[in-house]
């Protein structure tokens, strides 16, 4: 761990803010174009709208990272050269928003306390909508950007009203004025996730430059001036809010129905036919492409399909090649087609071409049967299709499988959802020709006789391990002791502190044991830690910082008789919203620093915040992931961090969802992959692993602590857990955290079937997992101040079902699984095999992070 006591920008800050301008604009998409940008040279720029002054970086809650500071638009600009001459709008819309955002916040505390809620509770994740206003737009330059933003969090689900997801009036007129009065015109959109531009469709040039972290601005001067360019693709398709079959039941408090089941984002618009705004994989750039099949090869292991890609146009870009699959449809029905693979090319000049090939198991191309429990192969004509978006795709090759193979056994899981999935009428968005396209193209034949069947077994719970001896932790790390040994020798107690978090005691009545962001006693604004209760017997704990745009940690801190004191205040960003009596208690608590602290050198922990979530999968690039994985690698190493509570990679089901800026895609392909580049350039690094989340079908914040998605078997295996399986698999993530949601009536943290017949006997997993944080009580219990459905999560239900930690932890959850041991009548009754078990698990992993 490296303690800092220079406060100027260190090297590694440089050297991170530099690697993350330098990819970041393949996470960038244009969206239109009429060949007006890029510009030539700086010179006079008009500059208006939300995101110029007040540019987001990354959305709210705990994703935000600390950082020094970021490059806003206007600055960005500036730093290339250009000459902002819209100084007096800016200056307008800043006062005004700042008197309009006070009598907001007002507005808010007062629905609060009309509600009964706590303030900081009730306004979590909330977002200002924009706000009308009327400033000149007259300057004397001829060209004009204009940023919208949209920032979400946290907490709160986005709305269909003007401001959120829809545009407001102001808005439309001044985007639409920019538009006739100056010679050329840019609309840049700062936002994390979709936002309606029917009003604005006439409007020739559209950057979605996304929230790209701590040199956003910067990102965008080098796009308008050329000196990058534009790669990315969209992740999740974008169309009208109320065409989504998900919008529908969104954000119900207690029971949301996954009803349109496999049918999300594109498989539903490309299978029924329905326009969108832009399609699923959609983005232009500087220049064109053509990408054509050159060849594809095939049999029962693999797919391979080669495409020459040659640049059209008139300078360099990068194309994504994207591959699509149609299913035959026997008992299962299918939509028009689904993503199997996708590659970025290397940059290619204007007037070159070069080959790509995109390779798949054949064995994605699989599909769930309730009705076998297994995933299965149905004979017929496996369509393979390559385009640069889903609505451009053409026939590459077809594969004919001669019978139904199955390819993997299972056991149900999360049964009760009680209705039949959305099966539409489809009326295919398909190119002209295809006919002929199907008869030119190569023909391959598989055998089913050539799979090989996979049957899961799921084990029970080993035997308990017979009383032994207590002894330090240090004789296991030696090698000569035994962790099994090591593990007879806890009591009771020591085995229920183990499967929860570090928290710490404090006297009755006196408020949360362990508070996010300010629950880490060894690294300063860690979000929390592994106990450290076992201490005395050489156990070390683990300690976890937030995510997933990059560490999120106290920017400095003091080390006073051992024990690390941060600057963070984990409720700072939430202050605005409490009343005086709240404020005065929040100032109480505050102990005053000893003459100890005041003399103790301060020491500075900066991060870098990366690219959002949706903008790395907008790369559609793996090395750009996994090159800002290992930039948050090397700044766990620098400061003592074993877990980053990252990625985040639940699936864009609806747009409305409010922490979609944190996930990656509608697709679980693309989730998958991209987690897993993420998980490698962080696990490359000693000691150092990700924390895959929310484990599962964690997709509306509204009374995020206990809902309940219902969602069949094979939406929930096919889309859901997908992702997660991907990432599992391949790059072997040290912990997952569950969800705070119930799944089919059950928190997924006590959810068996989830956390260990599908995470571990299915895919292998043989790391931790842990809650998300308050789960089983505390800020769950009346978060909503409503009669809930639903009862909160219980500690010993996360033992019994393989969720190996509570977090943060508590007294009750030890009291919940001291009973549980004793406690026949328990709904979650535990052996103590089991949870010598979990202690295994655990102390597995604190042996593999602090070698």
């Amino acid at each position: 761990m490296v303690h800092i006591t220079d406060a100027s920008m260190q090297k590694f800050e440089k050297e991170h803010i530099a690697k993350v301008r330098e990819v970041a604009p393949e996470c960038a998409i244009l969206l239109k174009s009429n060949g007006d940008f890029p510009l030539d040279a700086a010179g006079k720029i008009a500059l208006f709208g939300s995101g110029a002054r007040r540019t987001i970086k990354g959305g709210t809650g705990s994703g935000d990272v600390n950082v020094r500071a970021y490059t806003t638009v206007e600055q960005g600009l500036e730093n290339a050269g250009f000459e902002v001459v819209s100084k007096a709008w800016l200056d307008a819309y800043e006062e005004h928003m700042t008197k309009t955002r006070k009598e907001w916040i007002t507005a808010m505390k007062a629905e609060a306390a009309a509600a009964g809620i706590n303030g900081i509770m009730y306004c979590m994740g909330k977002v200002m909508p924009e706000t009308a206003y009327e400033f000149s737009l007259e300057s004397d330059a001829d060209i004009a950007i204009y940023v919208l933003a949209r920032n979400s969090g946290e907490g709160a689900d986005r709305t269909m009203v003007a401001g959120d997801i829809n545009l407001t009036e102001t808005e439309i007129r001044d985007i639409l004025a920019l538009q006739k009065q100056y010679d050329k015109f840019l609309l840049v959109l700062n936002v994390g996730g979709m936002v309606d531009l029917t009003p604005v469709n006439t409007v020739e040039n559209i950057l979605l430059l996304g929230q790209l972290g701590t040199p956003t601005g910067d990102v965008l001067a080098d796009l308008v001036l050329g000196k990058s360019y534009p790669s990315g693709k969209l992740a999740m398709t974008w169309a009208p809010i109320a065409e989504y079959p998900s919008t529908e039941g969104f954000g119900d408090p207690d029971d949301t129905y996954y009803r349109e089941g496999i049918y999300v984002g594109y498989r539903y618009f490309d299978t029924v036919g329905k326009e969108v705004t832009y399609p699923f994989g959609y983005g232009l750039s500087y220049t064109t492409f053509a990408v054509e099949t050159k060849d594809i090869v095939a049999d029962e292991k693999q797919v391979t399909v080669t495409a020459q890609v040659i640049n059209t146009g008139k300078c360099a870009g990068k194309e994504v090649v994207q591959v699509y699959a149609s299913l035959p449809e026997g008992d299962l029905d299918q939509p028009y087609q689904k993503l199997v693979g996708y590659a970025k090319t290397k940059e290619v000049a204007a007037g070159e071409s070069t080959e790509v090939s995109v390779t798949f198991a054949t064995q994605i191309l699989a599909s769930f049967s309730e009705k076998d429990s297994a995933y299965i192969m149905e004979a017929g004509e496996y369509v393979i299709r390559l385009g640069s978006h889903s609505r451009d795709t053409m026939v590459a090759g077809i594969l004919t499988l001669d019978d139904k193979a199955v390819l993997k056994k299972t056991k149900h899981i999360c049964e009760g959802w009680g209705f039949d999935d959305l099966v539409p009428e489809k009326v295919a968005f398909n190119p002209d020709g295809e006919e002929e396209q199907k008869e030119a193209v190569k023909h391959i034949a598989l055998s089913a006789a050539k799979f090989e069947t996979v049957t899961y077994t799921y084990p029970e719970v080993a035997a308990e391990i017979p009383e032994g001896q207590t002894f330090d932790f240090a004789e296991v790390l030696s090698g000569k002791k035994t962790l099994e040994e090591f593990v007879a020798g806890l009591s009771d107690k020591q085995l229920a502190y183990l499967a929860i978090g570090n928290y710490k005691d404090v006297p009755e009545g006196a408020g949360v044991e362990s508070v996010i962001g300010a629950a880490g006693s060894h690294v300063a604004g860690a979000a929390g830690e592994s106990t450290s209760r076992l201490e005395d017997l050489g156990v070390g704990g683990l300690y976890m910082a937030d995510g997933p745009a990059g560490l999120r940690l106290a920017t400095s801190y003091k080390i006073v008789d051992g024990e690390v004191k941060g600057n963070a205040n984990a409720f700072a960003n939430f202050m605005e919203f409490m009343g005086e009596e709240e404020l005065e208690m929040m100032a109480s608590m505050v102990p005053k620093p000893s003459e100890a602290e005041l003399a103790a050198p301060e020491n500075y922990q900066y991060c870098i915040a990366i690219p959002i979530g949706t903008a790395l999968a907008q790369a559609w690039n793996d090395d750009v992931a996994e090159i800002c994985g290992d930039m948050v690698g090397q700044e766990m190493e620098m400061f003592g961090v074993h877990l980053w509570l990252a990625p985040a990679q639940n699936i864009q089901r609806s747009p409305l969802c409010g922490r979609n800026f944190e996930y990656y895609s509608e697709e679980p392909i693309v989730s998958g992959r991209t987690s897993a580049a993420v998980t490698r350039g962080v696990q490359k690094h000693p000691g150092c692993g990700v924390t895959i989340k929310h484990f599962a079908c964690n997709n509306q914040e509204t009374n995020r602590f206990l809902s309940n998605s219902v969602v069949s078997e094979r939406a929930l295996r096919e889309i859901y857990l997908k992702g997660f399986e991907i990432c599992v698999r391949s790059a072997k993530p040290e912990a997952i955290m569950s969800s705070y949601n119930l799944v089919n009536g059950e928190h997924t943290c006590n959810s068996k079937d989830i956390q260990t017949h599908v995470l571990r006997n299915e895919w292998g997993h043989e790391g931790i997992v842990m809650t998300d944080w308050f789960v089983t009580g505390g800020m769950g219990n009346g978060a909503e101040h409503r009669d809930n459905k639903y009862e909160t999560g219980s500690a010993a239900g996360c033992v019994k079902a393989g969720n190996n930690i509570t977090m943060p932890g508590g007294s009750s959850d030890l009291a919940d699984i001291l009973d549980a041991l004793t406690n026949k009548e328990h709904a979650y009754a535990l052996t103590k095999a089991e949870l010598q078990q979990n202690a295994m698990t655990v102390l597995k992993e604190v042996i593999k992070l602090r070698k």
